[in-house]
């Protein structure tokens, strides 16, 4: 298949355009004007059924609704559009909306960023001691754009809202002086966008550092969604071979190698492409795992979620996560209430057998940590939340247990309310540095 891309600019020249009114086209590019949009010729093609695409959920998945937009917001863009309104104009009111959406949860911006000499490390985030995170430069897109996601700045063209660090040397020198660091993540965007002769640029130094002592990486994870959105990457890419034995390399280096892949309904799984892609990638000694907010009009069902967990074990892939949407962007639209998120959890973990339940979830990567919902509990007929830190800024808070009042409509750690006490030990214990 020849790769075909489309965005805000040329999505009408889909053929599949005619499926659609042309309100929910207009929909569609209200909504693009705020959110990041682009969608391939293989999603399009191979993975949303159009006969039921209103229900569908992969075109939830890339194609924007109405509903991301607080109805206010909606109208603004749409009356400057309808009136023709200057370029300036529109932008002006587009990045107002942008900001009032929480571009950069969880601090990722004031309190992530590491810092090397007085240099801040702009690329990367370090947030948990054992791991690292690194944003390539040349890997801050995608194959196509989820609707829901939590770095939606790194798409919409401003500066100040995206990640990216091209300078590995100074990473590596970052990894030595912190000899804590064992994990380095790379993340986008997706960073298995990029072609292998870039892709190697980045990781031939870092193997070369630790064969030589210099620093103690001990496993290197690639977050992607490209085997799910575009699987010839790894199967007739004029590069899918080099990716592959970069692969092998890293194994071959003595370092574990994971790849959590976005998996966000299991419809994403059924095509011999993509069953064929994971197999190739299988072989080359790297784990694949699978994670995946759960999101209202989308996977918000505990039998789609059983269902995903069984094809991933039966395609050799870890289930891994369950996240919370995070409270950025359309949260409004996708998110579903932590007391909800339990249940739902809860029912597709009683479905699968004890290989699947490799899953952890759900869980919020807020801003002191990634918080697991335990589930509700009740103490002398009151009802609460328990819940666990899997991993947290300081250390020592993983795998302490606490409470919150229940709270049915609650859809985020700071819209609960501590039980028993005034305030979360979190929220008064200090943060050492890594």
């Amino acid at each position: 298949m020849h790769y075909k891309s489309y965005t805000l600019a040329n999505f009408r020249k889909l053929p599949q355009i005619n499926y659609l009114s042309e309100q929910e086209i207009f929909d569609i590019e209200v909504v693009a004007h705020v959110f990041p949009f682009k969608v391939n010729n293989y999603v399009v093609e191979k993975l949303i059924d159009w006969d039921n695409y209103k229900n569908d959920p992969i075109f939830n998945l890339v194609f924007p609704n109405k509903g991301m937009l607080l109805e206010d917001e909606y109208e603004r863009i749409a009356n400057l559009l309808k009136n023709n309104a200057p370029k300036d104009e529109l932008l002006k009111v587009v990045n107002e909306i942008r900001w009032a959406h929480n571009p950069h949860p969880a601090g990722q911006m004031d309190k992530n960023v590491p810092e090397i000499d007085g240099h801040k490390l702009r690329g990367s985030q370090h947030k948990y001691r054992e791991t690292i995170l690194f944003f390539p430069k040349q890997g801050q897109t995608c194959h196509s754009y989820c609707t829901f996601c939590f770095r939606w700045p790194q798409f919409i063209g401003i500066d100040s809202l995206k990640f990216a660090m091209k300078e590995v040397d100074i990473l590596i020198e970052y990894i030595h002086r912190h000899p804590s660091i064992t994990d380095i993540l790379f993340t986008g965007g997706d960073p298995l966008i990029m072609s292998a002769k870039i892709l190697r640029t980045y990781i031939a130094p870092i193997l070369e550092a630790k064969k030589n002592g210099y620093i103690d990486i001990r496993t290197i994870r690639f977050g992607t969604k490209s085997v799910l959105y575009w699987p010839y990457r790894y199967l007739t890419d004029p590069d899918a071979e080099e990716i592959l034995q970069i692969f092998r390399d890293i194994r071959a280096a003595g370092l574990h190698l994971t790849l959590p892949l976005h998996i966000n309904h299991w419809r994403e799984l059924i095509t011999e492409e993509v069953q064929e892609a994971i197999y190739k990638i299988q072989q080359t000694g790297a784990i694949l795992r699978s994670q995946s907010p759960l999101l209202r009009h989308i996977n918000a069902e505990s039998e789609t979620w059983a269902k995903k967990w069984q094809m991933e074990v039966e395609l050799n892939i870890v289930p891994y996560y369950m996240f919370m949407a995070r409270d950025t962007g359309a949260q409004h639209y996708f998110g579903v209430p932590i007391v909800e998120a339990w249940q739902i959890f809860r029912n597709a973990y009683n479905k699968v057998s004890g290989i699947a339940r490799t899953v952890r979830g759900p869980s919020m990567s807020a801003t002191p940590g990634k918080i697991l919902i335990n589930g509700v509990v009740e103490i002398n007929g009151q009802k609460y939340i328990n819940l666990t830190f899997i991993q947290g800024r300081n250390p020592d808070w993983v795998g302490r247990p606490f409470f919150a009042q229940y709270d049915e409509k609650a859809l985020w750690i700071d819209e609960l309310k501590p039980a028993f006490t005034d305030k979360f030990f979190f929220e008064v214990e200090p943060v050492p540095e890594h």
